[in-house]
């Protein structure tokens, strides 16, 4: 299907993208399901091939880049059927390192951008906690200043990439407002800061989920990213970020879903021919792929807007909404059509509907979205 945002430049990105995963991710990955992370020379060879800061300034070993191009990019990782990984790298390109790129310091940007772009420092975002997801001003992690120095308490939840991370964007409660907020650079090996428990998902196998703690976690000034209580909105803006790379991700699962499906009804035989043969399958398949193409459709004129400088937080919240729900449905539909052995663990169309399954939670769960949405009518 001809896509009228895209350009020639756009295909090559994304042709990149694919041959990458299929080298380097496919034969590769069931056994980081079975470990548990992704191997970090992975995310190297992803650095040196550019391809972890492509809406990054140049100056710090990104590409300059805008929406549309992460948009294929983040759609292009989705090519692979296993989303740990695939999280794995847009949590440290689209959730965590954003926030140095956006608020940092020149010297904050010196430090720590090139390492990151070069997949040598993995990033990680820390605000979800026991009491606090979707509900961001929630949070109790607390951040007080004492001398030279900030002083963290506290603990965060289900942080991705929680315990491959080098440097954490923590965001914490500086002041008595609802939305006095901050966020800090904290690098692992700070004294007072540990990782806790790895913890046991149903789906991204290979990415690592953990608890974080602060226990009077002493942070030098200069870590303090951006202007103090501005926390609270820097973390509103990634969202949108963050949301569209989760959609494009949602999109790339239902496209390999049905294709899955395809390649499946068109070889199994059942009831003397192929199960293609039977007007029902070929007609769910049909609206299965019908729906995805019209979501795709709506995820590119999302990311275009942003290029185009307007106000996307209705459009991207019902984006993220619509393309959680759809990915659980075409997922599991597709897989229905492979029987008995599209529940096996291992096959690609299961994984597919394990891991799609956070897509309507994570990120922003459907509810918190299209309330979103509905405040802005």
């Amino acid at each position: 299907m001809e896509n009228v945002y895209l350009t020639p430049e756009h295909e090559l990105l994304r042709e990149q993208v694919q041959r990458f995963v299929a080298r380097e991710v496919e034969p590769h990955a069931p056994a980081w399901e079975d470990t548990g992370l992704v191997p970090r020379d992975v995310l190297r060879r992803m650095g040196a091939a550019g391809m972890l800061g492509l809406m990054f300034a140049p100056e710090w070993g990104g590409g300059g880049a805008d929406a549309l191009t992460n948009l294929v990019f983040a759609e292009a990782l989705a090519t692979s059927t296993f989303g740990g990984f695939i999280v794995t790298v847009l949590v440290h390109t689209d959730m965590a390192s954003p926030h140095l790129h956006h608020a940092g310091s020149r010297e904050q940007l010196a430090r720590w951008m090139p390492g990151i772009t070069r997949g040598e420092i993995i990033t990680a975002v820390g605000i979800t906690e026991a009491g606090a997801g979707s509900d961001v001003a929630g949070l109790r992690t607390s951040a007080r200043r004492d001398g030279g120095d900030w002083v963290l308490n506290g603990s965060k939840l289900f942080i991705t990439n929680g315990v491959l991370a080098d440097l954490y964007f923590i965001a914490a409660r500086t002041g008595s407002g609802r939305h006095d907020i901050s966020i800090f650079a904290l690098e692992k090996g700070t004294p007072g800061f540990t990782v806790g428990r790895r913890l046991d998902k149903t789906g991204w196998l290979c990415s690592d989920t953990a608890e974080l703690h602060f226990d009077d976690c002493r942070i030098p000034a200069d870590q303090l990213l951006g202007d103090e209580g501005r926390g609270f909105h820097a973390v509103m803006k990634n969202f949108q970020t963050e949301r569209i790379a989760l959609g494009a991700m949602a999109v790339g699962h239902c496209t390999q879903a049905i294709r899955l499906a395809l390649d499946h009804v068109r070889a199994r035989q059942a009831f003397g021919g192929t199960l293609w043969d039977k007007q029902a399958v070929r007609q769910r398949i049909a609206m299965l792929d019908a729906k995805t193409r019209a979501a795709q459709q709506y995820l590119y004129h999302c990311a275009w807007r942003v290029t185009q400088g307007h106000d996307v937080v209705q459009d991207v919240s019902m984006l993220k909404a619509l393309t959680g729900e759809l990915v659980n449905e075409v997922t599991q539909g597709c897989q229905q059509l492979h029987g008995g052995m599209g529940y096996m663990r291992g096959t690609p169309v299961e994984r597919l509907w394990r891991d799609a399954r956070i897509l309507a939670i994570g990120g922003g769960a459907t509810e918190v979205m299209l309330d979103e949405a509905a405040k802005r009518y």
